[in-house]
């Protein structure tokens, strides 16, 4: 596809979905200190002067919105705390749906308070939930034996075992760091034989979560992400426009050896490519 072709597709997009760690900035390795990207800060506001709206979606649970959009805004990044979305906003609307009210964490504050938050009944683990209608594994880099026997004796006794997310791993100032929800996830899951459900990236609950947001039709939403496996599937699933950009985990390389149909509709060095290309 031509950069011209590009550029026709990118500016009928009326709404953006952003990841963030490896897309809008860097942080450090515990995901704090953000740093912005290249053009990250100018793109933002180009699309707040035209009246454009976003979102800002990470899988990481380390912060509270509100948290997270005060760290973005020191980092000059301007994300009001309702534009930024986090994978237990995504949990808070499915719990509901499916009528949960007591609820095993295992995660820090930025898992645990949204839903607590939400009026829902929260155990934090270690402490034991046994009667607990689901359990959900976030960002918890203090866990330890005591939290993987309370998460699965909840599950042993029929509670539904959900995560922020599975990926391996995301991207920093320091290159890979661990997706420790990922990892705690596998532990349960080994233990227990329950397969998890996904509320963050790339769950068709999490899109539509963040598509609500933005008040508009998924074939009217770029999803822009440095992640194959979670903003590009998340797009191609779901009927949104795909923009892949290599500041992140995923290269050209990484593009091309994708099947045709699956590969990113656009792919750029950087977010900002896309300030020349949506002008």
């Amino acid at each position: 596809m031509t950069r011209a072709g590009y550029s026709a597709n990118l500016n009928a997009a009326k709404g953006f979905i952003f990841d963030i760690d490896g897309t809008l900035a860097l942080a450090d390795r515990h995901l704090s200190g953000y740093q912005a990207l290249p053009g990250a800060a100018e793109l933002l506001e180009l699309l707040r002067d035209r009246g454009t709206p976003y979102v800002a979606f990470t899988n990481g649970s380390t912060k509270t919105p509100s948290q997270l959009s005060t760290a973005l805004c020191a980092a000059g990044l301007e994300v009001a705390a309702a534009q930024a979305l986090t994978p237990p906003a995504v949990a808070v609307s499915l719990f509901k749906d499916k009528g949960y009210e007591r609820l095993l964490v295992l995660g820090t504050e930025g898992v645990y308070k949204p839903l607590m938050d939400a009026g829902l009944d929260i155990i934090v683990s270690p402490n034991r939930a046994d009667d607990a209608d689901a359990v959900l594994i976030g960002w918890y880099p203090d866990f330890r034996l005591a939290d993987l026997e309370a998460a699965c004796r909840a599950v042993w006794n029929g509670a539904g075992l959900y995560t922020v997310s599975t990926a391996p791993f995301l991207a920093s100032r320091e290159g890979r760091t661990l997706g420790i929800s990922g990892a705690l996830t596998a532990a349960v899951s080994s233990v227990t034989g329950a397969e998890a459900t996904i509320v963050g990236k790339p769950a068709a609950a999490a899109f539509e979560v963040a598509r609500s947001l933005l008040g508009l039709q998924a074939s009217e939403i770029a999803v822009v992400g440095d992640d194959l496996s979670l903003e590009n599937a998340m797009a191609h699933a779901n009927g949104a426009m795909s923009v892949a950009v290599h500041t992140g985990l995923a290269s050209p390389e990484d593009i091309a050896q994708l099947p045709a149909p699956l590969r990113p509709h656009c792919s750029l060095s950087g977010v900002d490519e896309l300030l020349t290309l949506i002008a």
